[in-house]
């Protein structure tokens, strides 16, 4: 029996965690909350902040192998951890998401195509960006934005004050892509193949995932899928890897990319005959992996705060499947569960139980 030690606590790491005793294997997960989602599965929690050496060191002296659900440890414990413990992944994809720009450049180094973008320091930089860019355009920070957070969208020179507060660090502006929607790969990648979980079409509001489509595959996801996979060939990436894309017409524009399980692959624990988290531990544990393939049109509903009691009116089921991340405190935009309707289009989930939940709140 094994142990793996995942960075992070949150419902990735819950989720994973599950999949690995499904496995028979222990799970230890890292972070600062003693009650964090993945404290409730774990075999133990090492309470430390992520970027604590003495809570790292600890964490490694009992694990096997090392993984991450949480990206934002800084480099110089980065580096301890990997030249001392065993991270099967690496720490390179961790590395090269971490910063808007390097990951951008990275896309483009190894043959992905992301808009258009402009390194801004300064106001004088933004000027030079917007120029070169133009209306509409989106400010983003390089580092620890997440779920819309530090975000601008820049629609005309009456915005410019409102990226000003975000100045007094390193940002990127990037030309805003009128896409007709955004869609996700999940791949997971051994020595010896490389699987991808079916796309998905992804709704957000105001930069939250709110919904995650999955049904038949369209022709461009065979067109994504393909140079998507030869990006983490020739990145050398191993383990798993999730990349956005924004779609528009025939043309995809790389967006982000995250080397954990992701939000738009939770659809996948029960609409899939294996799923992102059940990978992701066979890889860690030098397992086979399994090709995954869609059991049904299915819709993933990311439940926040302001949702969370109208959660409840809704039971499991055959086709409903409620996943709790048991978060002490409710926050209106927060995280707080999701549910995943098999054998359901988006249309039946629009006839059925959209109304269940308070789209206006977003």
């Amino acid at each position: 029996m094994k142990t793996i030690g995942i960075i992070g606590g949150g419902q990735l790491g819950m989720m994973l965690a599950i999949e690995i005793h499904k496995l028979n294997h222990r799970a230890i997960c890292l972070d600062p909350n003693p009650k964090c989602p993945a404290s409730y599965v774990c075999d133990e929690t090492i309470v430390s902040e992520y970027n604590d050496i003495n809570g790292l060191t600890m964490l490694g002296e009992k694990s096997d192998i090392i993984t991450y659900e949480f990206e934002n440890v800084k480099a110089e414990p980065l580096k301890f951890i990997k030249d001392k413990y065993n991270i099967l992944q690496g720490i390179e994809p961790l590395f090269d998401s971490q910063n808007r720009i390097r990951e951008k450049e990275n896309a483009i180094k190894h043959g992905l195509t992301p808009p258009k973008f402009f390194r801004v320091m300064s106001l004088d930089d933004l000027l030079s960006g917007i120029k070169m860019i133009g209306y509409p355009c989106v400010y983003k920070t390089t580092t620890l934005g997440y779920d819309g957070h530090g975000q601008v969208v820049l629609k005309s020179e009456e915005d410019i004050k409102r990226v000003e507060p975000f100045l007094n660090g390193e940002g990127i502006l990037e030309e805003f892509i009128k896409y007709d929607y955004e869609t996700s790969i999940i791949m997971v990648r051994d020595k010896n193949s490389i699987i991808s979980f079916p796309m998905t079409t992804n709704i957000h509001k105001r930069g939250i995932l709110d919904l995650c489509i999955a049904s038949d595959e369209k022709k461009i996801f065979k067109q994504i899928a393909i140079k998507a996979k030869d990006f983490m060939i020739s990145a050398n990436y191993y383990g798993i890897l999730t990349i956005e894309f924004f779609v528009k017409g025939d043309d995809f524009y790389f967006n982000e990319m995250a080397p954990r399980p992701h939000n738009s692959g939770h659809y996948t624990i029960e609409g899939c005959n294996t799923n992102q988290y059940k990978e992701l531990a066979k890889f860690l544990l030098q397992m086979p992996l399994e090709e995954p393939k869609l059991l049904g049109p299915t819709v993933m509903k990311n439940i926040l705060g302001f949702d969370y009691e109208n959660m409840k009116k809704l039971k499991d089921s055959d086709n409903i499947h409620i996943h709790d991340y048991h978060k002490g405190e409710v926050r209106k935009n927060r995280k707080m569960a999701h549910i995943t309707f098999t054998n359901t289009t988006i249309e039946e989930y629009d006839l059925k139980y959209k109304n269940l939940f308070c789209e206006e709140e977003q």
